[in-house]
C-alpha cells in the first residue's frame, strides 16, 4: 500500500536511512541541492578564505582567473566524480566504504574523519561569533591568537554552537531548509560587500584596483610584497578546498537523496556565488579595511560591519550556521557509523560539541587555508578507493564490495593503499614544508591504484 504524502512527511522526517539506501519517496530534485551548496559554500569560511589572498600576496589577475578554472574542476568532480556513484548505490560514504574496507578499518577513518569535520565546523562557529560580540562592544580574538581572549567570548561561542548543533540535529531536511532559506539573502549581502568595498577604495578602473590591491599587500607584509600562492597554486586551492567532499565522496552522503546525478551541476551555485564573487568580495573587503582603519586583522565580524553595518554582522553570523550546520550533521554521521548502536541525533549532537569546543580556539578559523588542504590530503584518497572499487574491479577480477562478501574486519589493499600515500604526503608537507595543495590529486591516484594493485595481489578475485 502506497503512503500518502502526509504519512510520508511525518513518519520520514527524521529518517535518515544510514544504512540502506534512500528509497525513492525520499529523492529530492535539484532545487534542494542549489539551495543548500550555494548556502553552504556562500558561507562562514568565505569571509576568512577571501582575505587570506591578500595576506598570502596573490595577484588580483591570479585570483580571476585561476579561481575561475579552479571551481571549474571542483564542480566536475562533484558532477561526474561524486554523484554518478551516489545515485545509482544511494549509500553513505560510511556505509559504503564499510562494504569495501571493513567495519574494523572503517571506524578508524571515520574517527579521523568526523574529528577533522569537527575543526571545520569549529572554524565557522568562531567566525560567527565573531560577529556576535560586535552589539556587545567586545573586543575580538586578533588574526594571531590561538587561544580566547575572554570569557565572554567563549559564552558566545557556546551560544552559537548550541544553536547550529540543534539545527543539525534535526537532520538533513532541516540542514536544507535552513540552507534555502538563507541562501538567497546571503548572496545578495556578499555582492553588496563587494561593491561597497570597491567604493570605499575608491577605484574606477582595472588598473586603479591592482595599484589598490598591491598598496594593501605592502601594508599586511610590513613593507614587502611576497606571494606563496602563485597561479597554479589558486587553481589546487580552488579546486581541492573540498576535496574530502567531492573526490573524497563525502558527498555520497548528500547526493545520495538526489533524483538524478545532474544534481551535482547543483555545486556550481556554491563554487562560483560562493568560492568565486564571495572570495573576492571578502577580499576587497579587508582591502577597504586596510585604507580606511590601518588594519589588516581578517577578523570577519569588525570587517563586514565596517563595510555594511549591521547586515554584515548578521550575515556573518547566518554564513557561520550554514556551513557548520551540513558539515556537523556529516560528522553526526560518521560518528554514527564508529558506533552503530548509538542514535543519529545523539551522535550529531557529540559532533556539535566537539566543535563548539574547538571553535573556542580562534586559530582554527584564522589558520584555514592550511587546514583544509591538510584535512583534504588525509580524507581524500580513501574516496579513490570507492571509485576504483564501483568502475573497475570487475574489470580486472576483483570482486566489488569485498569486506561485505568476505566478511574481513579490516581489508588490507585498503589499509595500506590508503596509509601509504597519505603518510608520503604528510612527511614532504611537514618535514619539507611543501604547500599540502601539491599532493591531494597525486595521493588520491596513488590509493586508487595501490588499492587496486594489492587487491589482486592478495587474491581477492572473483575467481576465488
Amino acid at each position: 500500500m502506497k503512503e500518502s504524502p502526509q504519512e510520508v512527511s511525518e513518519s520520514h522526517v527524521v529518517e535518515e536511512f544510514e544504512t540502506t539506501p534512500v528509497p525513492e519517496r525520499a529523492h529530492k530534485g535539484a532545487k534542494a541541492f542549489w539551495g543548500m551548496y550555494s548556502g553552504e559554500h556562500a558561507a562562514g569560511t568565505e569571509f576568512m578564505i577571501g582575505p587570506l589572498f591578500l595576506l598570502a600576496g596573490v595577484s588580483l589577475q591570479n585570483i580571476f582567473w585561476g579561481l575561475l578554472l579552479g571551481n571549474l574542476l571542483a564542480v566536475l568532480s562533484w558532477r561526474y566524480i561524486c554523484a554518478p556513484i551516489a545515485t545509482k548505490a544511494r549509500f553513505t560514504l560510511y556505509f559504503h566504504l564499510e562494504k569495501i574496507a571493513g567495519k574494523k578499518l572503517v571506524k578508524i577513518y571515520n574517527l579521523a574523519n568526523g574529528v577533522l569535520f569537527c575543526f571545520l565546523a569549529g572554524a565557522m562557529i568562531t567566525v560567527s561569533a565573531t560577529a556576535v560580540g560586535i552589539p556587545f562592544n567586545l573586543e575580538m580574538p586578533a588574526f594571531d591568537a590561538i587561544y580566547p581572549n575572554s570569557a565572554s567570548f567563549v559564552i558566545i561561542v557556546l551560544a552559537v554552537g548550541a544553536v547550529i548543533s540543534a539545527v543539525a540535529g534535526f537532520g538533513y531536511n532541516a540542514v536544507s531548509r535552513f540552507a534555502n532559506i538563507a541562501s538567497p539573502w546571503m548572496v545578495l549581502i556578499f555582492l553588496g560587500c563587494g561593491i561597497v568595498a570597491l567604493k570605499q577604495l575608491g577605484v574606477d578602473s582595472w588598473a586603479g584596483l591592482e595599484a589598490v590591491w598591491t598598496e594593501s599587500i605592502s601594508f599586511a607584509q610590513g613593507g614587502e610584497l611576497k606571494t606563496s600562492m602563485g597561479f597554479l597554486e589558486v587553481v589546487l586551492f580552488a579546486w581541492f578546498c573540498n576535496a574530502a567532499m567531492h573526490v573524497g565522496m563525502s558527498d555520497l552522503s548528500v547526493f545520495r537523496y538526489a533524483k538524478k546525478s545532474s544534481s551535482g551541476w547543483a555545486t556550481a551555485g556554491g563554487m562560483y556565488v560562493g568560492h568565486y564573487m564571495a572570495w573576492l568580495a571578502a577580499a576587497l573587503m579587508l582591502a577597504a579595511q586596510i585604507k580606511l582603519t590601518q588594519s589588516s586583522d581578517p577578523v570577519p565580524g569588525p570587517m563586514a560591519f565596517n563595510v555594511v553595518g549591521i547586515a554584515g554582522i548578521i550575515c556573518v553570523v547566518v554564513a557561520g550556521w550554514t556551513t557548520a550546520n551540513p558539515t556537523i550533521y556529516r560528522a553526526g554521521l560518521a560518528f554514527q557509523a564508529m558506533l552503530p548502536g548509538t542514535s543519529r541525533l545523539s551522535m550529531t549532537l557529540l559532533a556539535g560539541s566537539v566543535a563548539t569546543i574547538a571553535a573556542i580556539f580562534p586559530a582554527f578559523a584564522f589558520k584555514l587555508l592550511g587546514f583544509v588542504g591538510l584535512y583534504g590530503t588525509i580524507l581524500a584518497p580513501m574516496g579513490a578507493v570507492i571509485f576504483a572499487d564501483w568502475y573497475l574491479s570487475k574489470r580486472i577480477g576483483i570482486t566489488p564490495f569485498h569486506a561485505e562478501v568476505s566478511g574481513c574486519g579490516v581489508n588490507k589493499s585498503v589499509l595500506f593503499a590508503w596509509l601509504i600515500p597519505v603518510a608520503v604526503s604528510l612527511y614532504f608537507i611537514f618535514v619539507q614544508g611543501i604547500t599540502t595543495w601539491y599532493f591531494v590529486l597525486p595521493a588520491w591516484i596513488a590509493c586508487g591504484v595501490l588499492f587496486l594493485v594489492f587487491s589482486r595481489m592478495r587474491g581477492t578475485s572473483s575467481a576465488n
